[in-house]
């Protein structure tokens, strides 16, 4: 994939997306564009995970302010939308690396990621409001993420939080050390490379699928998914006999 702004590779399993417009990897049009077929590429990837990170003092700032004007902010919105869109649209887990600032648009995109890990020096803020607009992908994730009060405290102050008050609002899983981080990351990674990649993805499919819906109808959903999709798979046949055989499963991804 040839990209100018974004690096991308395979390796164990994991699809990795990069950032690579440093120091402040600003989303331009042209990057978000790239983006979206960077997230494409991945998806079509063998494996469960995807991880995107970035290069740079920041993982991003945000969206190029010169994209907002009147001539060009239809144009943004689309493309913008369409890597939330891309991302909405697998049931792959996204793990956001975030070591630097991840700030409005940034902010956003690690906030749509199903796990987060940054480093001590991460910091999240949407600070859109501090130039009189608001971030669309936020003001619906922030509500789903935590309570009413302390996501309209972030949207409508715009404050910049450190990685450990991220972690306590719900938006980080974890917060490592900056000085290790790459290495905390595949760490981290290991405990669910060790799943069969068909079952995550499953997993993840389920608790989306239940999500708004009463309990009798996304029971029902769920079930349907564990009985005619999970229980046909290689992987889950393997593992059941794997357990009772007492040794370890070995699994197809299929």
């Amino acid at each position: 994939m040839n990209c100018q702004n974004i690096k991308v590779n395979s390796e164990g399993g994991i699809a990795y997306i990069t950032l690579n417009r440093p120091p402040l990897n600003v989303l331009t049009i042209p990057m978000m564009e790239e983006l979206v077929m960077a997230l494409e590429w991945a998806i079509r990837e063998p494996g469960g995970i995807i991880v995107l990170g970035a290069e740079g003092k920041a993982f991003s700032a945000g969206v190029d302010v010169a994209d907002h004007t009147e001539d060009k902010v239809d144009k943004m919105i689309e493309v913008f939308d369409r890597i939330f869109l891309t991302m909405s649209g697998t049931d792959k887990i996204i793990v956001a690396a975030v070591n630097g600032a991840a700030l409005g648009g940034g902010c956003e995109l690690v906030i749509f990621c199903d796990l987060v890990v940054a480093s001590e020096k991460a910091k999240f803020a949407q600070p859109e409001i501090a130039v009189g607009v608001f971030p669309p992908i936020a003001c619906y994730m922030l509500p789903r993420l935590m309570s009413w009060p302390k996501a309209l405290d972030l949207l409508l102050s715009g404050e910049i939080i450190n990685a450990a008050r991220a972690e306590q609002l719900g938006m980080v899983n974890r917060v490592l050390p900056a000085d290790s981080f790459a290495g905390g990351v595949k760490e981290y990674l290991q405990r669910f490379q060790k799943m069969s990649p068909v079952v995550l993805t499953m997993t993840k499919k389920a608790a989306r699928t239940g999500l708004g819906k009463d309990f009798p109808t996304g029971l029902k959903d769920i079930d349907q998914i564990y009985l005619q999709e999970m229980m046909k798979t290689e992987d889950a046949r393997e593992g059941l006999k794997a357990f009772m055989e007492k040794r370890q499963a070995v699994w197809q991804g299929k």
